[in-house]
């Protein structure tokens, strides 16, 4: 009897931590007190203890999700419209819940809480590489804005940092590089066009540069396998070739065995068909002779299709070895083709990256490449109805439904400063 007088207690204990957790749950990741703007979606969670059963009803008719309007309202089935006022979510849950007892005729109010989902968005205007809407989450502030909209506009036209320089100079660097493997791929592919048997390419003034070296010696060790190949190849049909040689060779060694052989039969067949005919040996023997010499015919046909045969073979065989070396001679001269064009687009590349990085330094002084535009930024932000500017920084809290200003200021001329590194590019690529 003791576990009912038990589980009841228990019960309310378990409710009173659910009311609880749900209470905070309400509270997460939302301004304290902050009241409910315009365009915040919140969920509506209502539940009810049922003592007869033990445990909490959700009032799934009413529990949902909801949007604030423009008009600053929600629609609650049952209820109809709310206003929300200047309330918080914890007010506004109080006041549905009332509502909810008043319209029902409950004896005590339902748990009601508001979660607030998605707050209003943010806007940001004016000079920012992606300007428009943005979700707002708490705790955002200017500089946080100011990353999601792409920082501060740039220029397409012209190098405004020295950034913009390195990046320029380092795709020279990529383009010399490329140029240095087209090079010497192409000295490569005119060696094996000539038909060289080794390859040293030029190498001159190199030596101090481990780069061009490698490129080289990589080039060295492609020709060197190419070649190894198409000798193979080469050699493996030249073998063949022999080989139906001295086959043909052999038969025909076979046909003047035959021959005589022939020859031998027919003198044998003369003296039988004489025996036949004084009777001294019977008729059958004159046939035996004569299957004998048609075998022996036979067989001289079978060679001289074997003959013809190998001969068919060491034909094909010729005509594999001049077709090896013409397909090779194809992919070499196309291959030759190709990097020879890839070459003439590199040098126009490079002739109009440097042409791009000498307009640019020589119209863009040193100290406006290296000054940083100064950020102005104002908050307009809607009270009561009204809008209002706000002087604001980089660390300044924005709000749900702010509209963030940037506008770019140029430093004074105190503010600038030369750069080394920029002068030293100029110099380099003017030399």
């Amino acid at each position: 009897m003791r576990t009912p007088s038990l589980w009841l207690p228990l019960c309310r204990f378990a409710a009173l931590l659910f009311i609880a957790a749900v209470g905070v749950v309400s509270t997460i990741g939302a301004a304290a007190s902050a009241p409910l703007l315009p365009n915040t979606k919140i969920r509506l969670t209502i539940v009810q203890w049922m003592p007869t059963k033990g445990v909490y009803e959700n009032w799934a008719t009413v529990s949902g999700e909801y949007t604030v309007s423009n008009e600053g309202v929600i629609f609650v089935p049952l209820l109809g419209i709310i206003v929300v006022g200047n309330r918080d979510e914890t007010a506004l849950a109080s006041d549905i819940a009332q509502k909810l007892k008043e319209k029902v005729g409950l004896i005590a109010e339902p748990a009601a809480t508001i979660e607030i989902l998605e707050f209003p968005s943010i806007y940001v205007v004016g000079d920012v590489a992606k300007p428009g809407e943005y979700q707002f989450h708490p705790g955002l502030n200017i500089l946080q804005a100011l990353a999601m909209s792409g920082g501060e506009m740039r220029s397409q036209g012209t190098l405004q940092t020295s950034l913009d320089v390195t990046r320029i100079v380092g795709d020279l660097k990529e383009i010399d590089d490329s140029i240095i493997r087209v090079e010497a791929r192409i000295e490569r592919l005119e060696a094996e066009m000539a038909g060289t048997t080794t390859l040293q390419l030029d190498q001159k003034d190199n030596n101090s540069d481990p780069f061009k070296t490698a490129i080289y010696k990589q080039e060295e060790a492609i020709f060197t396998a190419r070649a190894n190949e198409v000798g193979r190849q080469a050699k493996s049909i030249s073998e063949l070739r022999d080989l139906l040689s001295e086959e043909i060779a052999v038969l025909q060694q076979k046909t003047t065995n035959s021959d005589e052989n022939i020859k031998s039969v027919q003198r044998q067949l003369t003296s039988v068909i004489a025996l036949v005919e004084r009777g001294a040996v019977v008729p059958t023997r004159q046939a035996e002779v004569e299957r004998t010499l048609r075998d022996f015919q036979t067989d001289k046909l079978d060679l001289a299709v074997s003959i013809m045969r190998a001969r068919q073979g060491i034909t094909q065989a010729t005509r594999d070895l001049e077709g090896l070396y013409d397909r090779r001679h194809t992919e070499v001269a196309t291959e030759l083709q190709s990097e020879r064009a890839t070459l003439a687009q590199l040098k126009f590349k490079r002739e109009t990256n440097q042409q791009l990085l000498y307009r640019n330094l020589s119209s863009v002084g040193p100290s406006k490449l290296d000054e940083k535009q100064m950020l102005k930024f104002i908050i307009v932000r809607r009270t009561q109805g009204k809008d209002s500017e706000l002087d604001a920084s980089e660390t300044t809290a924005m709000v749900p439904g702010d509209v963030l200003k940037v506008t770019l200021r140029a430093p004074s001329p105190s503010q600038a400063k030369p750069l080394d590194a920029i002068e030293t590019t100029k110099r380099t690529f003017s030399q």
